[in-house]
């Protein structure tokens, strides 16, 4: 079968399948933009059902099936593609559809950048041809940086991460509108199941434990194999899978790669400390761990200083490590963690802040701090209470914040402070707010 024949399949199979059912997410696509559309996110998070949730929407007001050119480029059908085949595209649509103008359709690129060359193609469909392009990737370099540099500003992105936990009670069926006791209730149980089981949609609704965890190791490895060790040329994937697992199980304290080459080499592994901090970079590229630096005015200090990772899902997480102590307090900080990224403006990025005490997270931008958040799974003694208030105490007055919050399992109260009103908020009620 010839790429253009592939092509061909792949748009009548899709135009055959729409329009099917989905949970609806909270972000959604903008139809009728004429700017280029990115979805980018983690494999498996969901980015192409928000472009079939667009789909669905462009059938409502109007737009014929015929209309619609699907191609899923994360098919080994195309392994052997090349820049100059892109012209097929256009090629075979124009041939199956010669009544419908070529600007009147909607292309659909999914996981496009595993082609070379695709951003000028998209960019002279989008300049001569049709203005109604969607793309999602799954890996930051290519669609973020790059493309805004091949595109010139043109693109308009989405971020898409595994599911929120408004979006985690909706798909099991839980009303978070409601006040009935009853489903308060149901709202705190489900909360503990999504801080372990995390959000991927398919693993969400998939009944068996077992296979949870299988789904989940299964998108590990892709990453592993597919979107680091493929796409980046690394070598040695026990390597890889090695630096992975020590920075997840390091989640909540600054992680030191310098350690890790330490440890490595007195383990007779054979390894550079350059080495190291790639596979930590590209692992951020893709999206499965972010990277974030110490609070510090001084923008040499802040780079210099050990950085903290967070992983893109707990249940993720769960499926490649073996349980470890304060485990539900690391899983609670790296679901608060999820939930601020989420909700992050444009210019405002987040940080830890650590002097004398600590504070876990300051939602920074480039003219000061807006918001302290630490995170504590239960407040229960004395002292551990006064170890959380003392440190976001330290870090509102130095950084001049009054916007104070502590999030907690369960408890709630607000603690009048000189600095400020200091919130202990329950984590469920935090989440949904």
């Amino acid at each position: 079968m010839t790429i253009k024949e592939t092509i061909k399949s792949l748009i009548t199979l899709k135009q055959q399948e729409i329009p099917v059912a989905y949970y609806p997410r909270e972000v959604e696509l903008p139809i009728n933009s004429k700017k280029i559309i990115t979805v980018v996110g983690v494999r498996r998070c969901g980015k192409s059902t928000l472009m079939e949730l667009c789909i669905e929407r462009l059938l409502k007001v109007g737009v014929s099936p015929r209309q619609i050119a699907w191609i899923g480029f994360d098919d080994e059908r195309f392994e052997n593609m090349r820049t100059s085949d892109f012209d097929a595209i256009l090629e075979a649509y124009m041939e199956m559809f010669p009544d419908i103008p070529v600007k009147d359709a909607y292309f659909f690129f999914d996981e496009i950048q595993r082609i070379e060359g695709w951003e000028l193609f998209v960019l002279r469909l989008s300049k001569h041809y049709s203005k109604h392009i969607f793309i999602s990737g799954s890996n930051a370099d290519m669609l973020s940086e790059e493309l805004n540099t091949a595109l010139r500003g043109w693109p308009l992105e989405y971020k898409e991460y595994p599911l929120s936990f408004k979006e985690y009670c909706q798909f099991k069926g839980v009303p978070t509108e409601s006040y009935l006791e009853s489903d308060l209730a149901q709202i705190r149980v489900k909360f503990n199941e999504f801080i372990h089981e995390g959000g991927y949609p398919e693993v969400v609704l998939e009944p068996s434990r077992v296979m949870k965890d299988k789904l989940l190791q299964g998108y590990f490895n892709a990453m592993i194999f597919r979107d680091l060790i493929e796409r980046y040329n690394l070598s040695n994937p026990e390597r890889v899978k090695y630096v992975i697992k020590r920075l997840m199980a390091g989640i909540s304290k600054p992680a030191s790669i310098n350690a890790i080459y330490n440890d490595m080499r007195s383990q007779g592994r054979k390894v550079t400390k350059d080495d190291l901090y790639n596979i930590a970079d590209k692992t951020c590229s893709i999206f499965l761990l972010y990277k974030v630096t110490k609070f510090d005015r001084s923008f040499k200090k802040e780079t210099s200083a050990l950085p903290k990772y967070y992983c893109v899902d707990n249940g993720l997480r769960q499926s490649v490590l073996l349980p470890g102590r304060d485990e539900d307090g690391i899983l609670f900080e790296n679901a608060v963690f999820l939930h601020l990224l989420r909700n992050l403006s444009d210019g405002e990025k987040i940080c830890y802040y650590q002097g004398e005490k600590e504070c876990d997270f300051v939602i920074q931008t480039a003219t000061g701090v807006e918001e302290l958040i630490q995170v504590c799974w239960k407040m229960n003694d004395k002292e551990t209470r006064e170890r959380e208030l003392d440190g976001i105490r330290e870090a509102a007055s130095l950084t001049l914040c009054d916007e104070m919050t502590i999030v907690t399992y369960e408890q709630e109260e607000d603690v009048q402070d000189e600095l400020g009103v200091i919130h202990i908020v329950p984590a469920w009620k935090w989440f949904l707010k």
